[in-house]
């Protein structure tokens, strides 16, 4: 029996004494996720790892080099890493775990792919973070070994990747193979190099809504499909390389050099300066270079304006709210009007009915995915939650507030059309916004 089958009914208990399981957030064969709070200073909302003990023995693994691995991994410090905060060993019933408690992130990219492909603009924002985290490990001396969409999240409008399975390089594990899985791995262990190929893989999945298909071609590269825009698809095709050597690496990705000799001292620059003039040299075209580093010298923005029916819907008392606020990593961006298609646009905006009881709760902000169907005369026909987020009351109110929106149906043809949206909803304590997006058609 697997953990999803049994772990959902561990809600309510403690592990370690200290850590309370609150809510099952999802799990795997052999582990399962809760959210948790931490004490000091006040309860802390974080996430907790259980892994089955087993695991490690069945993998000739020492459970105490994983807990090592945890403690060096919670020394590293990045803006874009999870953080790991404690770990150690617990027991429910008569299973044995590891566990490791690290922050708590709203969503994840696996969570937005089976709705919609990022657009390049969201890639641009993603992709530096992400490749200047992984240089940081890779300088230190780890690999990451599972880069993926679902180990690309969010915490409080910070796009971070996960931290709780980095390992020395060359250190090897047991893991699934998969299009994200370099194939040199089983006998390597994790590399840089792997990782460049991960990161390929993932620029494939998040503009396709498909992992690439690892069929080894006669120059030794895998197919990129031809409807990826440059300069993504250059950097994946360098990246998806069978020869770890033929590969691009990470600091090339960010357009640094690898290894040359030292400059000459009227040539030195400011660190930093110089990382915001060289980023992505690798580019194709000069006008997605700057473009790009304006992008990764960036860390919190305003969002482009948005048409007027897709204006984030505040609640009245959102003055109070400072008005600089970064977006959702993952936010939607506005769908493209095709050849005889005109959008659909919002008519009416419900926002949910929250006490302010419920929102003295909150810790940051609570956000929730409701994907709606409407129909051509403009209502909502169907509602669902695809991010649910840790609290079922707000799910509920969010899921109840979406059945009330009403839309002016996208024209195809003149003639109108059903639509599907998303409309996310993010809670605070003292206001609620709503962030719709079109999807279809």
């Amino acid at each position: 029996m697997t953990l999803i089958d049994v772990g959902k009914n561990w809600e309510g208990r403690v592990i370690d004494g200290k850590f309370p399981l609150r809510q099952w957030l999802g799990g795997s064969e052999n582990s399962v996720v809760f959210l948790t709070e931490r004490t000091g200073g006040g309860p802390q909302k974080a996430a907790i790892k259980l892994i089955r003990a087993e695991v490690f023995s069945a993998g000739n693994f020492d459970e105490a080099a994983q807990l090592s691995r945890w403690a060096d991994s919670a020394k590293l410090s990045h803006p874009h890493l999870i953080r790991l905060f404690e770990s150690g060993r617990g027991q429910i019933d008569a299973s044995n775990f590891l566990y490791v408690v690290m922050e708590y992130a709203e969503e994840n990219l696996a969570q937005i792919l089976p709705q919609r492909a990022l657009s390049p603009e969201e890639v641009k924002e993603m992709l530096p973070p992400t490749a200047e985290t992984l240089a940081l490990l890779h300088q230190a001396g780890f690999a990451h070994g599972r880069i993926k969409p679902s180990n690309i999240v969010a915490v409080d409008n910070q796009l971070k990747i996960s931290a709780d399975s980095l390992r020395k390089a060359g250190e090897r594990d047991k893991q699934a193979l998969s299009a994200y899985t370099a194939p040199e791995v089983a006998s390597t262990g994790s590399t840089p190099a792997a990782d460049a190929w991960s990161l390929g893989a993932m620029l494939v999945a998040v503009l396709t809504q498909h992992e690439p298909l690892i069929a080894k071609g006669k120059d030794g590269r895998v197919a990129i499909p031809d409807t990826i825009p440059q300069p993504f698809y250059g950097i994946a095709e360098r990246c998806l390389r069978f020869d770890p050597q033929r590969r691009c690496t990470i600091n090339e990705v960010l357009g640094k050099p690898e290894v040359q000799e030292p400059p000459p001292a009227k040539a030195i620059e400011k660190p930093g300066l110089a990382k915001r003039r060289n980023v992505w040299v690798i580019l194709p075209f000069i006008a997605a270079v700057i473009l790009l580093a304006v992008l990764f010298g960036r860390r919190s923005h305003q969002p482009p304006v948005p048409a007027a029916e897709t204006h984030p819907t505040q609640s009245p008392d959102a003055a109070n709210v400072p008005a600089a606020q970064s977006p959702a990593p993952f936010h939607d961006s506005a769908t493209q009007t095709q050849t005889g298609t005109a959008g659909g646009r919002v008519l009416q905006q419900v926002l949910p009915e929250v006490s302010q009881g419920a929102r003295n709760t909150i810790q940051g902000h609570i956000k929730i995915s409701v994907q709606v169907s409407v129909d051509t005369s403009g209502n909502v026909s169907q509602a669902r939650l695809i991010s649910p987020g840790p609290s079922r009351y707000f799910a509920n109110q969010a899921l109840t507030a979406a059945r009330r929106w009403t839309f002016s149906p996208p024209q195809i043809n003149g003639q109108p059309s059903p639509s599907e949206w998303i409309l996310r909803f993010q809670f605070g304590r003292t206001s609620t916004q709503v962030f719709p997006a079109e999807t279809k058609p």
